[in-house]
């Protein structure tokens, strides 16, 4: 099972970005990205909204969750 912050990193790089155009795109600092994806800490909801809604995806889909399961 994948842990969050792969997740986030799969997400993005899926879309040939870097942190930096993450972080143009969004508003939200690339040093938390980096933290983030690294798995050092976890981001609120307000930021796994911000995500999401970057991405064109559900929060369960940016967290892993298989509602389906």
């Amino acid at each position: 099972m994948k842990n969050y912050g792969e997740i986030l990193k799969e997400q993005r790089l899926a879309r040939g970005l870097t942190l930096k155009e993450v972080e143009k795109g969004t508003g939200i600092n690339n040093g938390n990205l980096s933290r983030w994806e690294c798995g050092k800490v976890l981001p609120s909801i307000y930021f796994c909204e911000i995500l999401a809604d970057f991405y064109g995806i559900g929060l369960d889909e940016l967290i892993g969750r298989d509602i389906g399961k």
